[in-house]
């Protein structure tokens, strides 16, 4: 677990190019990809690569897998330490670390982020693949102006009207990895509930649910309800998310949200529990098709 708190042969690492999207988390996760395939290539441990960089086990860890950013001279050494003596080869990982080292979009909305929700952001980005099951609230990504204001207050009822207006900025701001031309595919699961819970009051309601059948018509978006008529089924621990990267070494991220911290999964084993218990929830909702006629029932309610 880790909290937002914190082959053979040597790869050609000089052809080195973006593959996951241009975002700075995006990068990190290629450079962490290629800095790995460089060590374990010779042989040496986590451990070892830390002692050379002054580091810890873990932090190796986190570097590998895009969690942190690389400073230029800890590069250099661990290039020297793997056998990475071309200019050319040493050059264009550094030029990658510089473009990954580049602050994201959210960085502009850092008075109102959290640390732990700076994270997600960037995995967000980069993710191939998103699957959510949601028991109280519309997702983020899905979320209309007015819905994400009344969910906003909820949270900061004492907020300064500026303030609420900026998160709610951060959050449409957010929308826009739908938008672009490789967006990611979505799974989304909701428990009926969240069609249900009056936010915002019917006219918001009427409007969000509206969104959310226009949102499942994209090609590139899959939402399942899970009706109360199911009766209890297997997420039975909560809210969870499971990001999925292109890169088919680089683990897949269980992420839960908390009151005040988040928690960022990544052991293949935790992570094989979630995706069985995922599986199963798709299995016990409705079809997509009947998902969106229970959508429509609900709307006639509002």
């Amino acid at each position: 677990m880790i909290t937002a708190a914190q082959p053979d042969g040597v790869p050609a690492v000089g052809s080195v190019t973006p593959s996951i999207g241009g975002g700075p988390t995006a990068l990190r996760i290629l450079l962490g990809s290629q800095l790995r395939r460089l060590r374990e290539a010779k042989g040496i441990s986590r451990e070892q690569a830390g002692n050379v960089i002054r580091a810890s086990e873990s932090k190796i860890s986190r570097l590998e897998t895009g969690r942190v950013g690389f400073k230029d001279r800890d590069l250099a050494d661990l290039l020297t330490y793997y056998g990475v003596t071309d200019e050319g080869e040493r050059e264009a990982l550094r030029a990658l670390a510089r473009r990954a080292n580049t602050p994201g979009w959210w960085h502009n909305y850092s008075d109102i982020l959290p640390s732990w929700f700076e994270a997600y952001l960037g995995l967000e980005e980069a993710a191939a693949q998103i699957r959510i099951y949601e028991i109280q609230f519309v997702p983020g990504l899905f979320q209309t102006e007015d819905y994400a204001r009344a969910v906003t207050l909820l949270g900061f009822p004492t907020s300064p009207d500026a303030e609420i207006e900026r998160r709610v900025s951060l959050r449409m701001t957010r929308q826009a990895t739908l938008a672009r031309p490789d967006p990611p595919n979505l799974w989304v699961v909701l428990d009926e509930a969240v069609l249900r819970r009056p936010v915002g009051g019917a006219d918001v309601m009427r409007a969000q649910l509206e969104h959310l059948l226009e949102a499942s018509r994209q090609r590139n978006v899959t939402i399942q309800v899970i009706p109360f008529l199911a009766g209890g089924h297997a997420a039975a621990g909560g809210a969870f998310q499971i990001l999925r990267f292109e890169e088919s070494d680089l683990p897949d991220v269980v992420y839960m949200e908390q009151l005040t911290s988040a928690l960022y999964l990544d052991k293949p084993e935790v992570v094989d529990s979630y995706l069985m218990v995922m599986e199963r929830v798709c299995m016990e909702a409705a079809t997509p098709a009947d998902s969106a006629k229970l959508i429509r029932s609900v709307l006639k309610e509002y």
